[in-house]
């Protein structure tokens, strides 16, 4: 499985937790046996200005972080180019789904599933998208910016049950007939990160959840890195949901 990776993302851009020494270290080191690694590309700056404002985008310039948000933004384009013909994950940071049109908080600054997804849409790739969001936190920028358009629908999942979480998910996936199914990837509900939730082997069921929908759709299905703060189990935890989506 490809994984779109770009060695700029080892940079400690900021002191928040998302951009902490040793994470992307942890996850490399855990897939690294089983994936190929694609070089990510900064996104253009039409890219961003199609779902962020000028007054925002000169915020993320002001604090020296436009470099490294606008490759995150790109690897996640190319996540989903690639995702249209076979699975694919961008091992992406700054993560995104908090960042909505004209602000952002909790470590985001462009919406990289937002910037992904309106891409592929303009340039007639997509006529269809779903976001299935499994972070812990509501991915409140996402559906700020996306939620304005009628070919896309974002999915949260929010119960606090491990059993009604996996049941949610397949439902959702069951219903879902988009040509390109996106996964805002935040592996921060483990049992052993801060929400304490789902176990390892529940990220390759949703994986696998998602790849089957896409094949059902005819369609195709992408991941991007959002939450996950335990280095300890965090590369194991991508790991796991690659391996459900390389699943046939």
């Amino acid at each position: 499985m490809k994984v779109v990776f770009h060695e700029d993302f080892y940079q400690v851009y900021t002191s928040d937790p998302a951009a902490a020494t040793g994470r992307m270290e942890s996850i490399v080191e855990a897939i690294e046996p089983y994936v190929a690694f694609v070089p990510a590309e900064p996104a253009l700056r039409q890219n961003i200005t199609a779902v962020h404002s000028d007054m925002h985008i000169q915020n993320v310039e002001d604090n020296g972080l436009y470099e490294i948000a606008t490759l995150a933004a790109g690897g996640a384009i190319q996540s989903a180019q690639i995702g249209l013909s076979e699975p694919c994950f961008g091992l992406i940071r700054p993560p995104g789904h908090h960042a909505s049109a004209n602000a952002s908080w909790g470590f985001c600054y462009f919406n990289n599933m937002a910037v992904a997804m309106v891409a592929l849409h303009r340039q007639k790739k997509i006529e269809s998208a779903c976001v299935l969001d499994i972070d812990l936190h509501f991915g409140d920028g996402t559906v700020n910016i996306l939620d304005q358009h009628d070919w896309v629908s974002v999915v949260n999942i929010d119960s606090h049950n491990r059993i009604s979480y996996l049941q949610e998910v397949e439902t959702a996936m069951k219903s879902c007939r988009a040509d390109l199914i996106g996964i805002s990837a935040g592996f921060d509900n483990h049992t052993d990160d801060w929400g304490g939730l789902l176990t390892t082997a529940d990220y390759e069921e949703i994986g696998y959840l998602v790849r089957s929908a896409a094949s059902r759709n005819g369609g195709g299905c992408f991941g991007i890195l959002e939450g996950g703060y335990n280095h300890a189990v965090l590369g194991e935890n991508v790991l796991a949901l690659i391996q459900g989506m390389a699943k046939e």
